[in-house]
């Protein structure tokens, strides 16, 4: 599969953004703690969706999507606590299944997971957190296992604010004896959002959101309904869609508290925002280049890695040269290889990248190298002379849903091609 893309001018219209992919995902797994089924509103149709889905179901919960859109998860069934190898490598998620594993039957083993190459990300901080708080550790020929006959509350202190860790160990946390604080915690939405599911479950949990979360650990966890909140990647990628393309469009279902870092930077390129309680409108006149702009990205509220391409797309169409700094994944700049082919001027340095803005590019063959790097060329490729084909497109699909329909809706002109099927007609 592939998407054909033809650069078609500006964009508009109004477009709404799914729930977020990383809160879906870690509360589909923290629903391994509850005492009955969840009913999950907002769970966005992605592939790694159906990952962790599946991963559920190879330990014997029941993951059901439902005809509405939402996710019933029952765990009560769980039988196994070593989660399926072939879907563990799949994708890094995965790996939050070891807190509630832990946490709920003393005892889980995994493969190390998978997920986008963008960089190492070992979990060695999850691992001290479950050793603070009593779990033996074992690791060998790329397994490890975590175990326990009673969790009991501790200090800990992440060397770094690592998302997964404090997500992971909070999930840990909540059914150890006493109390614990993780000091240092990553401080995302998404975490707000996994503290909210938790504490619906009768989990006792404060401090989400600041880098100091405690946990007074309780006997067990009943179940909930809950809505996860929406996605700010999504958002932040149609953002600087109209950023790249021009034009104007109403982003639906987004919390723009979320979106500052981006949208201070986006304003600062030329970008007009206007910032609803539920949504944002995004304009910019196609006649004008944007201006070039510097950016660093950090853990939030600094600026998100994960829209550091789409913003670089954006830079290379810019007046001027930008310098951006990535300070999360050191090897989130692949996809600028691709990008050079269609004209875009980009030197990269290790973590610094060097953009210095063309009037415009044009439609080439390119392979997305990763989820985000996938939706850069996307972007890049609708304000491009010409068509442009994109293969690897099955780490778009990862982590949004329908991107490529999402942005038709705004006008754009790009489609999927099963190059097999057209294969065996020619």
């Amino acid at each position: 599969m592939i998407l054909k893309i033809t650069g078609s001018g500006p964009l508009s219209g109004r477009v709404t953004v799914s729930g977020a992919k990383n809160a879906a995902l870690k509360i589909m797994a923290a629903s391994l703690l509850a005492g009955g089924p969840c009913r999950l509103t907002g769970i966005p149709q992605i592939a790694d969706v159906n990952t962790m889905a599946g991963v559920l179901r190879g330990l014997g919960a029941v993951a059901d999507f439902q005809q509405d859109g939402c996710v019933i998860i029952d765990p009560r069934g769980v039988n196994r606590l070593e989660p399926s190898e072939e879907l563990v490598i799949r994708m890094r998620a995965s790996i939050q299944v070891m807190g509630p594993l832990l946490a709920r039957f003393g005892y889980v083993k995994t493969r190390q997971p998978g997920g986008c190459n963008i960089g190492p990300r070992p979990i060695d901080l999850h691992l001290k957190g479950f050793a603070a708080l009593g779990a033996e550790i074992k690791e060998e020929c790329g397994y490890v296992s975590a175990k326990a006959s009673a969790l009991k509350g501790a200090e800990i202190l992440l060397d770094v604010p690592s998302v997964g860790a404090t997500e992971n160990i909070m999930t840990a946390a909540c059914l150890a004896e006493g109390t614990t604080v993780i000091r240092n915690a990553a401080r995302e939405p998404e975490i707000i959002d996994e503290q909210n599911f938790l504490n619906r479950l009768g989990a006792n949990i404060k401090g989400a959101g600041t880098d100091t979360i405690k946990i007074e650990g309780v006997k067990e966890l009943g179940a909930t309904d809950y809505t996860v909140i929406p996605d700010r990647i999504e958002a932040g990628t149609f953002m600087t869609a109209i950023a790249v393309a021009g034009g104007e469009a109403r982003i639906e279902n987004t919390i723009p508290e979320h979106q500052q870092a981006l949208i201070s930077k986006l304003r600062e390129t030329g970008v007009e925002i206007i910032e609803g309680d539920t949504y944002v409108i995004v304009r910019r006149c196609p006649k004008t280049r944007l201006r070039a702009s510097n950016i660093r990205t950090m853990p939030y509220p600094g600026f998100p890695t994960d829209v550091q391409p789409q913003f670089v797309a954006a830079m290379s169409l810019s007046e001027g040269t930008s310098e951006i700094i990535e300070g999360v994944f050191p090897l989130r700049f692949k996809y600028t290889e691709e990008l050079t082919k269609m004209g875009a001027k980009v030197t990269v340095d290790g973590k610094q990248a060097i953009v210095t803005g063309v009037p415009t590019l044009h439609g080439t063959t390119l392979e997305a190298p990763d989820l985000r790097g996938g939706a850069a060329l996307i972007l890049a490729a609708l304000a491009a002379e010409g068509v442009t084909e994109i293969s690897g497109i099955d780490h778009i699909d990862r982590g949004y849903e329908d991107l490529p329909g999402k942005l038709s809706l705004l006008g754009a002109s790009i489609e999927r091609i099963d190059v097999t099927k057209k294969r065996q007609a020619g």
